[in-house]
């Protein structure tokens, strides 16, 4: 299962029988995620450029899921006691698919802080809980692009020539605290290389949603035992 992905570098693991589930229960559930995953490219620029909202390579992903037929989806879950109700909780989730008696659920951790694993991996687990979900799946950065991620950015700036801020700002603009960090790590330096370990620390840290952080919380138990389905990102996607 996912052979294509998994020989493209992403990072994949099916736990408490997901694999058997997407196997015998929702095959088109899996094709449909391997497709748009294969499909996947990232232009190194993109890594680098600020500005906020969402990322536009989670846009691309959210975009392909939707047009798959993938939706956000609000699950309430109410406690009705003799008719009276006593308590509703709300659990909204990204990418929901039903195929037939089977649902399948999927978040895209991009670039968020690392506790959001904590949320989704708990959604998950009351909402199979309640019968509500048959998987859950969790796309996010794989180890090689974390790993990597400094070499590619560093990569970036000496393919362009990007050796002062002046130069820097076509692409980025750093804040005045940036500015310092990476005037002092450029001191004896190379400049690509010094604002390379900055902008990757402070743009793609380590408290940051990526591979390790992930299987940090599903090694302790974190959504057990819902079905899951976790598939990191490689650095393989990326284009210089």
């Amino acid at each position: 299962m996912f052979d294509e992905l998994k020989a493209r570098g992403f990072d994949v693991l099916a736990l408490h029988h997901a694999e058997a589930i997407l196997t015998h229960d929702l095959p088109e559930a899996a094709a449909e995620i391997e497709t748009v995953l294969i499909d996947l490219e990232i232009p190194a620029e993109e890594l680098v450029r600020g500005g906020g909202g969402e990322a536009p390579a989670t846009q691309r992903l959210r975009q392909a899921l939707a047009a798959r037929g993938w939706r956000k989806h609000n699950f309430e879950v109410k406690k009705i006691i003799d008719g009276e109700e006593r308590e509703s909780i709300t659990h909204e989730i990204d990418h929901v698919k039903r195929f037939g008696s089977f649902t399948a659920a999927l978040e895209i951790e991009w670039n968020n802080k690392d506790p959001f694993f904590d949320r989704d991996l708990e959604n998950y687990k009351r909402l199979h809980a309640d019968g509500v979900i048959s998987i859950g799946m969790i796309v996010t950065r794989g180890t090689s692009l974390h790993d990597e991620m400094r070499e590619i950015v560093r990569g970036f700036a000496e393919a362009r020539q990007i050796d002062t801020l002046e130069k820097l700002e076509q692409f980025y603009e750093p804040t005045s605290r940036q500015i310092d960090r990476i005037q002092r790590a450029t001191v004896g330096a190379a400049f690509a290389a010094g604002w390379a370990r900055v902008f990757v620390a402070d743009k793609f840290g380590e408290a940051t949603t990526h591979w390790r952080k992930l299987i940090d919380r599903v090694d302790r138990g974190v959504g057990n035992p819902c079905p899951l389905l976790l598939i990191g990102i490689p650095s393989s996607i990326v284009r210089p």
